[in-house]
């Protein structure tokens, strides 16, 4: 069974159609990328998945459970970590832990939150205020914080959106342990290097609809490989990315 099965998924708001029609396959313990340009419904298709908005068509299961009708049950079995992190500046990358463990009514809160800090590399920070964390450190507690429970499923909305090189590799690293760890990962980005570098699969989300889906192997062999100079050159997802949306009309989509 999959941990994500999404087909026929519709949205609008009043005269807008976000998603028309939206199917998407996402195998368990696998990092699904969901490129897109901005407006092209990613974020709205992750808030139908984790049961904050209602689709207006179609049906959508996480973890086994109807998202419309099993909501407290996926709600069980999903993280969400939006585009800003959320934490507390105010306490220390330790305290935003605890405090996380113990409003999920779980034991050993402070050994949950030293494992946690040892995994995600912020043991030496634990006890600095968050105030003082970089934008990777930042957004890798954000990501701890979303493990806690171990939920089976993480939604991942544009992770990196502001951080720099550095901190997006960080990130980057973070989330491959995610996925080595059993976690079914899914990801939307707008970055066409960061779906390269970690997804088993990616789907193109355009206009409120996926125009394709398959591994990096299959995307690229979309399109001819260009050959210069006797030398054959594969195609990069960006040149499968802009030969598929490059020429389409943006429509104005969430």
């Amino acid at each position: 069974m999959s941990a994500i099965h999404v087909q026929g998924l519709e949205k609008s708001f009043k005269d807008l159609k976000v998603l028309r029609g939206v199917d998407v396959d996402v195998a368990r313990g696998s990092i699904f990328a969901l490129l897109g340009s901005n407006g092209a419904g990613k974020t709205t298709l992750v808030r139908i998945l984790s049961t904050l908005l209602r689709a207006d068509a179609g049906t959508a299961r996480v973890d086994g459970f109807d998202v419309a009708t099993q909501a407290a049950d996926v709600r069980r079995s999903i993280s969400l970590t939006g585009q800003f992190a959320a934490v507390d500046e105010i306490l220390t990358g330790r305290e935003n832990l605890v405090l996380v463990a113990r409003l999920r009514h779980l034991k050993n809160a402070g050994a949950i939150a030293d494992a946690l800090l040892e995994r995600f590399s912020l043991a030496e920070a634990g006890a600095r205020r968050v105030a003082t964390y970089s934008g990777g450190m930042r957004r890798r507690l954000d990501i701890a914080m979303s493990l806690i429970g171990d939920p089976p499923v993480v939604f991942l909305d544009e992770p990196t959106t502001g951080l720099d090189p550095q901190a997006r590799l960080e990130v980057w690293q973070a989330v491959e342990e995610l996925a080595e760890g059993g976690t079914t990962v899914l990801l939307t980005t707008q970055y066409l290097d960061e779906a390269e570098q970690l997804a088993d699969r990616i789907a193109i989300l355009h206009e409120g609809r996926i125009i394709v889906d398959g591994t990096l192997g299959e995307l690229k062999k979309l399109l001819p490989p260009a050959k210069v100079e006797y030398v054959e050159k594969q195609p990069s997802l960006e040149d499968v990315f802009l030969s598929l949306v490059g020429a389409r009309t943006d429509g104005g989509q969430r």
